[in-house]
């Protein structure tokens, strides 16, 4: 599969207007179009930050999409977003172990950096031992990895469900992490903590 990021920030006071807007008529755009597989949403409210990512079954559909929803994603983002970042990646692993409920659920982001020679490396290393060692965290529900090749970046993602068990697992998880880059060759440059405000991709 294949996902488009977006990254704002702005004023937590109007954080909501923006949540509101993507879960609700953006949301709706969103289901319909062509290869549109799932969305989530992820806030942190107290600092103003606001990631949503959208799943597509091929380059195409995600590249179809974007035109589509351009004029209603700057409309729905204006009122909040001083900044907006989007990004494209292939979702090379996802897993879920169970569904994250909305509202209660958290996730860690780690966002990585390296050689796009070592790309194959990277995600070889996650789906054969990072992504097993995820599992074991207590509280863990599901964990991503997406890349892009070209650029050199990615992002893993670590959703809890709770955000108990999102705290609790901050030493192991580093553990993990650590040893991972180490092996995939990659490093991390940024680390984020989010609340999951909707969290829905279907695999079938």
């Amino acid at each position: 599969m294949f996902v488009r990021t977006i990254y704002a920030t702005g004023d937590p006071e109007k954080i909501g207007t923006a949540v509101d807007g993507v879960t609700g008529e953006g949301r709706k755009m969103l289901a319909q179009q062509p290869g549109f597989r799932g969305v989530g949403v992820f806030t942190d409210r107290a600092i103003g930050k606001l990631v949503m990512g959208s799943w597509w079954d091929s380059e195409k559909a995600r590249q179809d999409s974007d035109e589509q929803l351009r004029q209603l994603r700057a409309a729905i983002f204006e009122p909040f977003a001083a900044t907006l970042l989007i990004a494209n990646y292939e979702a090379v692993a996802v897993h879920r172990l169970r569904q994250p409920e909305a509202g209660r659920a958290a996730l860690r982001l780690s966002r990585v950096e390296f050689d796009p020679a070592d790309a194959d490396l990277f995600a070889e290393t996650f789906t054969a031992t990072v992504q097993h060692r995820l599992e074991l965290l207590p509280g863990l529900v599901a964990s991503s990895l997406f890349l892009d090749r070209a650029r050199g970046r990615g992002i893993v993602n670590a959703i809890f469900e709770d955000r108990a068990a999102l705290a609790a697992s901050r030493s192991a998880h580093a553990a993990v992490r650590h040893e991972g880059a180490a092996k995939a060759h990659v490093s991390v440059y940024a680390l984020e903590e989010f609340d999951v405000v909707l969290a829905e991709l279907r695999l079938d």
